[in-house]
């Protein structure tokens, strides 16, 4: 599906983080829309680096870019040796999707520099090219709030939803010392879908209960997640709202989610209809503190500013994405 009149064809475009979730799935987007793009990958791709959680630093890898055909640079966005390679570029759009992405990741040192301190050289080659610049923030800069969480109020709880908000800071003054360009944040909620599976631990609730299903094993929930809501959205909705981000009314960061927010329960309620299962479910404490009860995106501003529509609702995602999950079961997460 085409998600606006912008026509990529003939266009150079950038996309940090490419090799992850996000970027993978938005580079094959214009590559099989706009078959005369030229569409550059930086991304560090994954290595034996960990974080403190055991997690893995860069959540990059090769497999999400198979039938990938433009070009792809393996750099690290914190260096300005590996992003001098781009110079040889001029990029018209900039989607910026390289982040340390793990909210559970708690080095906060290596969190802003990768985050925040890179976001300046991405501003300035984006400047520099005159570039249209897209950049991922996060749901996460709302931390605990009440919903219905809305764009300026924000209190993130995690060095990562403080990156995002810095990050957020940062591009709304450069806006504004530079009128001329566009600048756009997405807010992303609970994103699922293909080509998340290489997140391991930290891939979304859809893919691992639909994974502990098909191994016939009871799915795992905390106590009470009838009662614990996320706002799940389709990575093809996530696609929409960046393509959709290129041309904006005005510049902003805003939200991107569905609305209309689910339980843990929903999803394995639908896994087991579409699976045509009944397996008991396996309730257990919730480990963690400071834990979200019930995330919600205000899409108003989405709606207005970047005429955001999400199309899929949690049926529609789920039945959409079981193929990709039935392909991948038990596959080698490495």
């Amino acid at each position: 599906m085409i998600y606006s009149n912008l026509d990529f064809n003939h266009k150079t475009v950038l996309i940090t983080g490419g090799a992850g979730f996000i970027g993978s799935n938005l580079a094959l987007y214009i590559q099989n829309n706009f078959a005369e793009a030229k569409i550059v990958v930086f991304d560090c791709f994954r290595n034996n680096e960990c974080l403190d959680n055991g997690n893995p630093i860069s959540y990059g890898h090769y497999k999400n870019l198979i039938g990938f055909y433009g070009e792809v640079i393996c750099g690290n966005i914190n260096s300005k040796i590996d992003l001098s390679m781009l110079d040889n570029f001029n990029f018209d759009y900039i989607f910026h999707h390289a982040a340390i992405s793990d909210t559970r990741a708690y080095n906060q040192e290596l969190v802003l520099k990768t985050n925040v301190n890179s976001f300046y050289s991405v501003l300035e080659i984006a400047k520099k090219h005159d570039s249209v610049l897209v950049y991922a923030s996060s749901a996460a800069t709302y931390g605990n709030l009440p919903a219905p969480q809305v764009e300026g109020n924000e209190n993130p709880e995690n060095p990562y939803g403080y990156s995002k908000l810095l990050m957020d800071k940062i591009a709304s003054q450069y806006s504004i010392e530079n009128s001329n360009m566009t600048i756009v944040g997405l807010r992303f909620f609970n994103v699922y879908g293909p080509r998340e599976f290489y997140k391991a631990k930290t891939a979304s609730m859809v893919i691992q209960l639909g994974h502990q299903i098909l191994s016939n094993k009871s799915p795992g929930l905390f106590r009470e997640s009838d009662s614990i809501f996320r706002d799940f959205i389709y990575v093809e909705d996530v696609i929409q709202a960046n393509i959709k981000a290129c041309s904006p009314k005005k510049n902003g960061s805003y939200n991107v989610g569905t609305s209309t927010p689910r339980s843990f329960k929903d999803i394995v309620d639908i896994l087991q209809y579409e699976l045509k299962t009944s397996l008991k479910i396996n309730y257990f404490d919730n480990p963690y503190s400071g834990y979200q009860l019930n995330t919600q995106a205000n899409i108003d501003l989405a709606a207005e500013n970047l005429n955001f529509n999400p199309n899929f609702t949690l049926e529609d995602g789920i039945k959409s994405y079981l193929p990709e999950i039935s392909r991948l079961h038990g596959e080698d997460i490495l």
